[in-house]
């Protein structure tokens, strides 16, 4: 899979992708994740991205022309299942969003800054946006961060055991159950003992009983929107 990113701040993701599981997915070869400086694009001299906008009010609006450009040389190169634009106003990412581009080729994301972008950008390229939750943050970049983490460790080969990703909270619309390790005394509270049974079957009927559980108590509307 190939991640293209376009921003007016790439250091914002350098860091977070490129370490743990997404570094060891782009040293398998199995995600690429490139990120485009929207400043190279940007007008005149002290490379403009942004300008007032109309109509007043506080705060600037990323223009036009440099998006547009940037978008129109990365659409010359290949063609993208889904140009993304990460802003408060699109829709929740929910687990089932993250499995269906996990199975995409090629996307495109624009991290929106300051007030956001212009209207017509969206309108013109845009497929689908998305919102990583119901507040607001100084810029897309760390919400692109969480999307492409949440997509690239769906790929297959990038997970140790690709298994674990389908026992994850919310597959299924489900919590995932609580989990223990060693050691099976911990200050006087236990490991279930059901965990230490060795019978699989009634070790994964727990986990399903947990799991529901727990969805329930913290999560009701989940097993709503699973009916």
């Amino acid at each position: 899979m190939r991640i293209d990113i376009i921003t007016v701040l790439p250091e914002l993701l350098e860091s977070p992708l490129g370490h743990s599981i997404m570094q060891r997915a782009k040293d398998k070869g199995l995600l690429e994740v490139h990120l485009h400086n929207l400043r190279d694009y940007g007008i005149g001299k002290h490379k403009q991205v942004d300008d007032y906008q109309y109509g007043g009010g506080a705060g600037m609006v990323m223009m036009c022309e440099p998006l547009a450009n940037c978008i129109e040389d990365l659409f010359a190169e290949r063609q993208y299942d889904h140009c993304i634009y990460m802003t408060p106003d699109g829709q929740t990412l929910k687990q089932g969003m993250v499995n269906q581009l996990s199975l995409n080729e090629n996307l495109l994301i624009i991290c929106g800054h300051y007030k956001g972008i212009d209207e017509r950008i969206r309108e013109k390229y845009v497929s689908l946006e998305i919102s990583i939750g119901d507040y607001v943050l100084s810029g897309g970049e760390l919400a692109a961060a969480v999307l492409v983490d949440a997509i690239g460790r769906l790929i297959p080969g990038v997970l140790n055991d690709e298994t674990s990703a389908l026992f994850d909270s919310h597959q299924d619309n489900l919590l995932a159950p609580p989990v223990y390790t060693r050691p099976s005394d911990f200050q006087g509270m236990q490991v279930p003992d059901i965990l230490l049974s060795g019978n699989d079957a009634k070790i994964e009927e727990w986990r399903f009983e947990q799991a529901v559980e727990r969805t329930r108590q913290r999560r009701p509307d989940m097993l709503e929107e699973g009916e």
